[in-house]
């Protein structure tokens, strides 16, 4: 097994099966003495979908399509940007910029930029919270377990805001900044933030429907030369990568032997990673939220002097890309990601990425993803229009694979 947590190109890319699963019935009958009694059939007997254990397929058809989604990833070169500014008698401390590392990193950032405000405000108790998308609901939280009396002002929330597009799996190094342009000590600060988090995330698992969880990951290929799951692309920018610094929490990638999959490549590749249903996960923040006495209050910020009217002197910044606009950070740069959701399916618990499609099946859907171009996919492009041909094209990716599956079972 290799320690290298090897699985980028199916956390950033991220035939129709004819039957998914079998209704088996079993009536009453009268037991006869001597009779022969049924027996169950060999479970290699079994259709390969119905076979107990088995992975199975997903029903990649394209009118199951209930809704595309897209989303502009806040990417900065120098990584999130987490510093403290005065607005006339406030001072804001800024969190925002995490690239596709929103949900992943949010905690960690969160308890950075929240030990800030309290060394700032001198033992005031009050803090306004600015966005309520994961950033903000995880730092306004944090906030409230640090003592603070806390509101989050949103124009929106859950479902609306971007965070609510994202695609669910732990990426807490996923376009979060450029080696040439980072700061020296940011490796550490990145992995102090990554280990809060990750102690965060999993104090969620086994929750009433399942915010968080476990899943499998398999990167498939049909070069025989692939030792990394897949075919690597070719990048234009220093992308930031520091897996290797959490080799010790997280599981390795496995190389399958041939036949211990149902999947028909040549090379099959499987990670564990956690998954984030995030229509549960957002709805168990706000209620932790609420229960903690925290309010929320619907309300548009233009420019930074709109900040003065609250009556807050503590205010923490978590805005995402809208910050390019409040506060004219050009720094920011849009990273373009649209999803194809298919229906979700019982049983059906696992990610794939295979011919440039990143796919992952959480409980509240299945996001198809195409990602063909690695880290350099959808940069600099802040188009929020869904791209329906695109969707469907990702989803016969898919059919093509569960084609050959079938075929090989």
């Amino acid at each position: 097994m290799s320690r290298r947590v090897d699985r980028r190109l199916f956390l950033q890319g991220l035939g129709a099966s004819a039957g998914v699963g079998a209704l088996g019935l079993s009536g009453c009958a009268k037991h006869v003495v001597g009779a022969a009694v049924p027996q169950a059939p060999p479970a290699n007997a079994l259709p390969f979908y119905d076979r107990p254990g088995t992975i199975l397929p997903i029903r990649a058809d394209v009118d199951r399509i209930f809704r595309i989604t897209v989303c502009t990833r806040p990417f900065r070169p120098m990584g999130p940007r987490m510093d403290v500014e005065r607005i006339g008698d406030k001072f804001v401390v800024h969190n925002y910029g995490h690239g596709g590392s929103g949900w992943s990193l949010s905690w960690g950032s969160a308890d950075v930029v929240v030990r800030k405000a309290i060394a700032e405000a001198g033992g005031g108790r009050d803090v306004a919270v600015i966005g309520a998308g994961a950033i903000g609901m995880t730092t306004a939280l944090t906030a409230q377990r640090y003592g603070l009396k806390t509101t989050i002002y949103a124009r929106e929330r859950f479902p609306y805001v971007r965070s609510a597009r994202a695609t669910g799996s732990w990426t807490p190094d996923s376009r979060i900044a450029f080696r040439s342009k980072m700061a020296a000590d940011f490796p550490d600060v990145w992995e102090k933030m990554a280990r809060t988090s990750l102690a965060m995330h999993e104090s969620y698992i086994g929750a009433a429907g399942a915010p968080v969880e476990w899943t499998d990951r398999y990167a498939l290929s049909d070069d025989v030369a692939d030792t990394g799951g897949g075919a690597h692309q070719a990048t234009v920018h220093d992308w930031a990568t520091f897996e290797d610094r959490l080799t010790d929490a997280m599981p390795g990638n496995m190389l399958m032997p041939p036949g211990s999959t149902p999947f028909p490549t040549k090379v099959v590749r499987r990670s564990t990673t956690l998954t984030f249903n995030v229509a549960d996960y957002a709805r168990q923040l706000m209620t932790d939220f609420q229960i903690a006495g925290g309010r929320m209050e619907t309300r548009e910020f233009h420019t930074p002097a709109d900040l003065t009217q609250l009556p807050e002197r503590a205010v923490l910044d978590c805005t995402g890309y809208a910050a390019r606009q409040l506060w004219g950070d050009e720094s920011l740069v849009p990273v373009r990601g649209q999803i194809a959701w298919l229906i979700p399916q019982d049983g059906v618990r696992y990610g794939i990425y295979y011919n440039g499609v990143g796919v992952l099946a959480r409980r509240d859907g299945i996001a198809v993803q195409p990602g063909g171009g690695g880290e350099e996919f959808g940069w600099n492009d802040d188009t929020e229009v869904p791209d329906r041909a695109a969707a469907e094209a990702g989803v016969r990716v898919l059919q093509e694979l569960y084609s050959r599956m079938e075929k090989k079972a």
